[in-house]
């Protein structure tokens, strides 16, 4: 054997035992890199997360790369009220994350909250925007209640950053998204009412400066009037603005609302005009030939009223009003069968309806059908007494209006 290949065989050796030493090495941190896991794990399940921590601190060291202990880490950190601790571990996370792992939308989602209780707001609002999106999409998919309450809190926390910098439309996109997601939810519906209304505000503002003088500002005025419980000084508004604009769209049936409230006759007959006004304006105005079609119900003209809710159901065939109306003008035009599917029609449109139920079960009784009749007898009395809670709330909250008289000077 020459010298020359000795040197070459012993050169192979070592590269050899070299390879086999760092393989041995990398099989022993896997094994220490598992057996950490494996205590986190322990620890999750015995409700420990404290201890789980330091397991997971160990495994991140071992394999900074492991996107799942990353992950874990820093929700552990983020949960246990140490958020700046656990931006570094959702960054890597998410900097390790791969095109078939969509599930990591919660850790970017926590990142942005983490971000906000650091203060850095810019951050926040980019990681926190990004992941709302999915999450929203996520929800629609028949998941766990824990997931709609995640992205609600998560969508709460965006409308308070986008509130905060005065982005109230960012905030009103994201409160539209969860109104749907989570259309009972007390927080969402309360988090609605002020943002809706500081916009209402803002637009307030912004008309006054821009147009004082416009037929719309004095609308807006009036609207406030009525809020405020004057009515007398909304009417004045209203006519304000039909006298500077007689086409401004909705001002007519506005008005005549308003007018229709009082009791008395010559200002009902006012209000009667301004329906007739808005039809003028635009015939295909349902809620107006509604309104006639009560009016003339209310006088007795029968076939008039008939005719006006026929039209009023046709142009809006998911009114409930409407098709209540003309089940009623039906009933006293002797056609129950008529009545009969519109009503049952309605209590699927609208469940709530306590005067649907109550005229279903009078027909029902007529028709012999007691089972039936007793049922809607049942939700009848349910849902009325659902309706007096409502309204005794509502005249808390309300500011209680004058009574209107054609008498009172305009204001």
């Amino acid at each position: 054997m020459t010298a020359k290949f000795r040197i070459v065989s012993a050169a192979v050796v070592l590269l050899l035992c070299a390879t086999s030493g760092h393989s041995q090495a990398k099989e022993d941190k896997q094994q220490e890199f598992a057996a950490h896991m494996q205590k986190a794990g322990g620890y999750l399940d015995a409700k420990q997360p404290a201890l789980a921590i330091p397991e997971f601190q160990a495994a991140v060291a071992i394999d900074p790369e492991n996107v799942g202990a990353q992950a874990n880490l820093g929700v552990l950190l983020y949960f246990q009220g140490r958020a700046a601790e656990s931006i570094p571990h959702f960054r890597a996370a998410l900097a390790g994350r791969k095109e078939e792992q969509p599930g990591l939308a919660k850790i970017q989602a926590l990142l942005g909250m983490a971000e906000s209780r650091t203060l850095d707001f810019a951050d926040a609002r980019r990681d926190m925007e990004g992941a709302f999106p999915l999450l929203a999409l996520a929800s629609s998919q028949d998941l766990p209640s824990q997931d709609q309450r995640f992205q609600v809190q998560l969508g709460l926390e965006l409308v308070g950053l986008d509130t905060e910098s005065g982005d109230l439309d960012k905030a009103a996109a994201v409160l539209a998204q969860l109104r749907k997601a989570a259309p009972d939810n007390a927080e969402v519906l309360y988090a609605a009412y002020r943002t809706y209304s500081d916009l209402a505000g803002e637009s307030m503002l912004a008309l006054s400066l821009a147009a004082p003088d416009s037929a719309q500002m004095h609308q807006l005025l009036a609207h406030e009037d009525i809020r405020q419980g004057n009515p007398n000084g909304a009417i004045a508004q209203y006519r304000k603005a039909i006298t500077i604009d007689p086409h401004l769209p909705g001002v007519h049936f506005e008005l005549a609302e308003l007018l229709h409230t009082s009791t008395d006759e010559a200002v009902k007959k006012a209000a009667e005009q301004e329906y007739h006004a808005a039809l003028l304006a635009n015939p295909q105005n349902e809620k107006s030939i509604l309104r006639l079609a009560e009016i003339d119900a209310q006088k007795g003209n029968l076939k008039q009223s008939y005719e006006e809710y026929q039209k009023a159901v046709e142009l809006q065939p998911a009114d409930a009003d409407a098709k209540l109306g003309l089940a009623k003008t039906l009933i006293g035009m002797n056609q129950s069968d008529k009545a009969l599917a519109l009503l049952e029609d309605i209590v699927r449109l609208e469940p709530t309806n306590a005067t649907a139920h109550y005229r279903l079960a009078t027909l029902y009784r007529k028709m012999g059908r007691v089972d039936d009749a007793k049922r809607e007898a049942e939700l009848y009395q349910k849902f009325k007494e659902m309706k007096e809670r409502l309204r005794a709330l509502y005249k808390e909250l309300q500011i209680q209006p004058t009574e209107i008289r054609a008498d009172e000077p305009e204001q």
